[in-house]
């Protein structure tokens, strides 16, 4: 059931994208000749006029074929490259519009039964510098140093995204309907950290170790079992948070004694001091009914926050702060769907569905900018030839733009093998 609705949710998704460069060939009287969900052998077609209707094997992806589309033929009846340059401008910009356009409809009915999570502040805790600069509880957050606040979850995303610093931080607040600024430098709490993973909480066995940390840098290996601390047995998993409960680290050195192929190996090591800033207040995670325009506002707001979280999520890919395993195919996609699917039955049918659309949400807008990147092959790359055009007032060489986008395309089906492997792995 959850694959079926994942592949619901997709095909849709791409289906309204391939109707927007549909309508508007159709509007532009370029001619369709095929216009087809999915990939791969047909399942079946039909035929009406000039367009052929298809549905393929493969729900990934679907195309809307137009005369002359890919070639230089302007003299052909009905051929892409025989329509004024801004009403294929509008062909091409019509799929990741339509998208953005859908996921704006689906956000309302989700804001209509669910409302919306305002950034507002439910506790500020006692004697912080929060509480020291004038944090209230119930102050709406409307921005975080620059960074402009619609929704609790623009805070959750840009926290995420920017690790906290003991650095001064500034807040503009909503207070009262007047708009208030509050700066102050957050506490640190301070720990002291050996750097590893266990295998699992009541053992004891080394899974991993933190690069740059005591005991990767004392040379234990993923396997070794840590079996006492300053001459203290360490059975499981359980005695160690005792003894760490009862003797915390600091400082000061510690002996390490563990096992590794039978062997009883000892080193001092001396534990490294790990400091975490704390904000000093929480945040509002509920969310809150709204009415009429309100509904409208937010649903708005709910797709800015999917259209900015994608564009900074690109960025982030970008700068190596993401790396490519942390990409997502279709695999990954319909997995996502499964596993959000699965996690919701429990909270009943309404929240199901509302948790349903909020991933087509967030896939159309997804679609949508992803398609809108300036890159060879995609809607972007399409506009940016045209857009050239429209300023020269003549097209580039249309057998150049052409090998162009063909490599683009070999490009991008590398990039759909490596990550639909990438999912499979992450997955299986």
């Amino acid at each position: 059931m959850k694959i079926l609705i994942a592949i619901i949710i997709f095909s849709a998704i791409i289906l309204i994208h391939e109707f927007g460069h549909f309508l508007f060939a159709k509007l532009n009287g370029i001619g369709v000749t095929e216009f087809s969900l999915g990939m791969g052998p047909r399942i079946c077609s039909f035929q009406k006029g000039e367009t052929k209707y298809s549905l393929k094997i493969l729900p990934i992806g679907g195309s809307c074929a137009m005369v002359g589309e890919d070639t230089a033929e302007e003299d052909v009846p009905g051929a892409f490259n025989a329509a004024p340059v801004w009403g294929r401008i509008s062909v091409v910009a019509a799929g990741p519009v339509f998208n953005f356009i859908l996921a704006f409809i689906l956000s309302v009915i989700i804001v209509s039964f669910v409302g919306y999570d305002p950034a507002e502040i439910v506790e500020v805790q006692e004697g912080s510098p929060a509480a020291e600069a004038g944090l209230q509880k119930g102050d709406v957050i409307a921005e975080y140093d620059g960074y402009h606040i619609d929704l609790a979850k623009d805070l959750y995303v840009y926290s995420y995204l920017n690790e906290l610093q003991e650095k001064p931080i500034t807040l503009k607040v909503k207070r009262n309907g007047e708009t208030e600024t509050v700066t102050y430098t957050p506490d640190a709490s301070v720990r002291y950290l050996l750097g590893f993973n266990r295998s699992d909480v009541s053992s004891m066995t080394v899974e991993s170790l933190i690069e740059g940390m005591p005991l990767e840098q004392a040379g234990l290996k993923a396997g070794d079992t840590i079996t006492a601390i300053n001459g203290t047995e360490i059975a499981d998993g359980e005695a160690y948070d005792a003894y760490i409960a009862e003797h915390p680290l600091s400082s000061e050195p510690v002996e390490i004694t563990y096992e590794r192929d039978g062997l009883d190996y000892t080193a001092t090591i001396t534990p490294k001091e790990y400091r975490t800033p704390q904000l000093g207040f929480s945040f509002n995670v509920g969310y809150e009914k709204t009415h009429g325009l309100g509904v409208v506002k937010y649903a708005a707001l709910d797709v800015k926050y999917m259209v900015r979280t994608t564009i900074l999520s690109l960025k982030e890919l970008v700068t190596g702060h993401l790396g490519m395993k942390d990409l997502s195919g279709p695999v990954g996609v319909v997995d996502a769907i499964g596993t959000t699917y699965e996690e919701s039955k429990s909270e009943g049918t309404l929240m199901l569905w509302m948790n349903m659309m909020n991933m087509a949400v967030l896939l159309s807008a997804n679609l949508g900018v992803m398609n809108l990147l300036p890159l060879p092959a995609l809607d972007g790359g399409r506009l940016v030839f045209l857009i050239v055009e429209a300023i020269r007032r003549k097209p580039v060489n249309r057998e150049v733009e052409g090998m162009i986008h063909f490599a683009g395309l070999m490009v991008l089906m590398l990039l759909m093998v490596f990550v639909m492997y990438n999912d499979f792995m992450k997955i299986f």
